[in-house]
């Protein structure tokens, strides 16, 4: 069938919308469908110029896309009519019609192609009032909706995004669509999750992730989205939206974190530091030794009587600084309760430890209290050392040790440390 050809001008002149669709591009539009998509007459009225050339799912009402692209998959691989059905389509003047659609399999100029024949229905009667104001109400709704709705293939590839997405991710639609939605993932490994919970349930609601902005930032998202089936079963893409939920993200963080920290000194508090020392313990890939060392400042009760419970705190605080600038980043240290702290070690020699407690003694005697007509005094500290054994399973075996250490530091004259067993 070609354009000079007799059918051609049948098709031409029939009364009803025909179009061909080449590849997901129109590739005729009679006169019929021409009025039908309100657009220019094209040339001598043979085809529509407004339209052709164009991807019909341009043509198509975002809600029913889906639906349209898949009838069309279905009918190129059959020689048999699609049977009829109500779509929604979007005029070149950004209207709403409904038709009824029918589509079979035709070669057309040499390629294998769809014809889709349109008929209109609930033109200027209460079904098109009642259409025109749905979709009035959807259109206000999809522009101003602050989340992000979305479709993709089966690919994961972007068929549809909506205005949102610059709120969300800075960037306009026509930006997104077309490509692959894991460019915007800053982990991969988030992508797979989703895509395999998606997979498995079919749906997910307030599924957690991270995306990027365009201006780099990453964000918080989350994502409530529904798996797409063809016809036959098959899947077929992924529908839903995604809102920016970092602001709660951040204070869930926070809350965390001060539910994990010392308020005072600003380490963790006695819950977070036998939590995550314990983990060190059941961890069996941590390679070297765990020693666990218990630090009480000497005579902190007569501070506070002398210089009175501000100085006391100052002490407090200026002692977790100052042990913390000589531990490392992969030692834990938290303030188990009043004066008492303690450090989680881990080395490969017993001698970084003696080393680090040698520090650890020393910085604290750096600490001097000023009490007006009091004499400047030096704050020393007390530490009970326990290395782990196979026998170690829980913290508080450690601690126990460590404690009966401490107590052996304090009646030997205080400012140093005591090994429950030689390291």
């Amino acid at each position: 069938m070609t354009q000079d050809s007799v059918s051609g001008y049948l098709l031409a002149a029939l009364p009803a919308a025909v179009l061909v669709v080449t590849d997901g591009r129109i590739a005729f539009a009679n006169q019929a469908a021409r009025r039908l998509l309100e657009a220019d007459p094209g040339v001598e009225g043979w085809a529509c110029s407004e339209v052709v050339g164009q991807p019909i799912v341009d043509y198509v009402h975002q809600l029913d896309q889906f639906h349209a692209i898949s009838r069309m998959r279905r009918s190129a691989q059959s020689a048999t009519p699609n049977a009829p059905v109500e779509l929604r389509v979007r005029t070149c003047r950004d209207n709403v019609r409904v038709v009824l659609v029918t589509s079979v399999s035709v070669e057309f100029e040499g390629q294998n192609s769809v014809l889709i024949t349109a008929l209109e229905v609930g033109r200027g009667n209460a079904i098109g009032d009642r259409l025109r104001r749905s979709e009035e109400h959807f259109r206000r709704l999809f522009e101003n909706m602050q989340d992000v709705y979305y479709r993709t293939d089966s690919k994961g590839v972007v068929q549809m995004v909506g205005p949102g997405v610059r709120r969300v991710l800075g960037y306009e639609p026509n930006e997104i669509v077309g490509r692959d939605a894991a460019e915007w993932y800053p982990n991969l490994s988030d992508r797979d999750a989703f895509k395999e919970a998606i997979r498995t349930y079919g749906e997910v609601a307030d599924f957690p992730g991270q995306m990027v902005r365009k201006d780099g930032r990453i964000i918080d998202i989350s994502i409530s989205s529904t798996a797409l089936y063809d016809e036959d079963g098959c899947f077929a893409g992924v529908e839903g939206i995604y809102r920016d939920v970092t602001e709660r993200k951040d204070l869930e963080r926070e809350l965390r974190r001060l539910a994990s920290i010392d308020s005072l000194t600003d380490i963790l508090n006695r819950r977070a530091f036998i939590e995550a020392a314990q983990a060190r313990l059941n961890d069996p890939s941590s390679r070297g030794d765990l020693t666990l060392l218990l630090l009480d400042i000497d005579y902190f009760k007569s501070i506070n009587d002398q210089y009175g419970h501000a100085t006391g705190d100052s002490v407090l605080v200026r002692f977790a600084s100052a042990v913390s600038e000589q531990i490392a980043e992969t030692d834990l240290f938290g303030r188990l309760g009043g004066e008492e702290f303690a450090i989680v070690v881990h080395h490969t020699r017993p001698e970084q430890v003696r080393e680090l407690v040698s520090r650890v003694l020393a910085a604290v005697r750096e600490i001097r209290l000023e009490g007006g007509a009091r004499p400047p005094r030096a704050v020393t500290v007390s530490i009970g050392a326990a290395l782990r054994t196979r026998a170690d399973h829980r913290v508080e075996q450690l601690l126990d040790r460590a404690d009966r250490a401490l107590y052996q530091a304090k009646h030997s004259g205080r400012d140093r440390v005591f090994w429950e067993m030689t390291a």
